[in-house]
């Protein structure tokens, strides 16, 4: 007797909403890209074409000329990329002392660090500032990577993973002789690809994305950010909306292309290191 395949009709209805769901948040992004490739003129014309009539790619070579973008995204990616590097690593170290080293006071001081997410960056913006300038670390790059060199978050994502590696692989490397840090480097690290790939992501795009930071500690041009320097160029360029629209695209390529490289890794990090709802 054959039997007769049913199909999930609600599984599929949900498949349906959350796929018009994608689809409606991707529409200023899509308009984005559309009026990067017009003319100023035809932006705002009514009704609106959604795919231009002709494609003006010279407004992505004009961005160049306007200010120096090449030394806002050299500054961003300098920083960006030396924070993701430092954070990722002094995560991982901390992450592998709480969730695998015994210790007196351990849980309390893992509280008392985690319990900073609480605190609002405005409580403690002024003492920062006071003690970047006393170190004579205003007005540079490495300002903002000192700051951002640690991360309480980071640490929690990475230890929730950590807990759920078994305490046998290192009590057995310890027999074999291998130090604290040599297991972490010979065994934790490659275990944890997926949690280091999600905080290379949040760590990456939380920098790149940062305002704040770098239009309080960086004043100088030529020490910009992207985000400091999109700012000036909407200053400057407040009717040629065409040009914003570009430059906007231009900045949002570095971040779409590490979460592209790393979405892989992304869900399987979030649902092994304790964040799923």
């Amino acid at each position: 007797m054959t039997q007769v395949r049913r199909f999930p009709i609600g599984k599929i209805l949900i498949y349906l909403v959350l796929i018009a769901l994608s689809a409606f948040t991707l529409i200023p992004f899509v308009w984005m890209i559309s009026a990067s490739l017009k003319l100023d003129r035809e932006v705002f014309s009514f009704p609106m074409r959604w795919i231009p009539e002709t494609f003006h790619w010279e407004n992505y070579s004009l961005i160049w000329t306007k200010v120096p973008m090449l030394t806002y995204f050299k500054n961003t990616a300098i920083i960006a990329i030396c924070v993701t590097l430092i954070q990722t690593l002094t995560s991982s170290f901390a992450a592998y002392a709480f969730a695998k080293l015994r210790f007196k006071g351990r849980d309390v001081l893992f509280l008392c660090y985690i319990s900073t997410i609480a605190v609002p960056w405005q409580a403690y913006m002024l003492p920062q500032f006071i003690l970047m300038r006393s170190m004579g670390l205003y007005d540079r790059l490495l300002a903002i990577m000192v700051l951002q060199a640690f991360s309480a978050f980071g640490v929690f994502l990475m230890r929730q993973f950590y807990q759920n590696i078994p305490d046998e692989l290192c009590e057995a490397a310890r027999i074999d002789g291998l130090s604290e840090y040599g297991i972490w480097a010979r065994i934790m690290l490659p275990l944890s690809t997926a949690a280091i790939a999600t905080l290379v992501i949040f760590t990456f795009v939380g920098t790149w994305n940062d305002f704040m930071g770098p239009m309080i500690y960086l004043t100088r041009d030529e020490n910009k950010t992207i985000q400091v320097g999109l700012r000036r160029f909407i200053q400057e360029n407040s009717s040629d909306y065409h040009l914003i629209m570009a430059a906007s695209v231009v900045s949002l390529v570095p971040v779409s292309v590490v979460f592209l490289a790393l979405q892989r890794y992304f869900i399987e990090g979030i649902a092994t290191s304790g964040l799923k709802g």
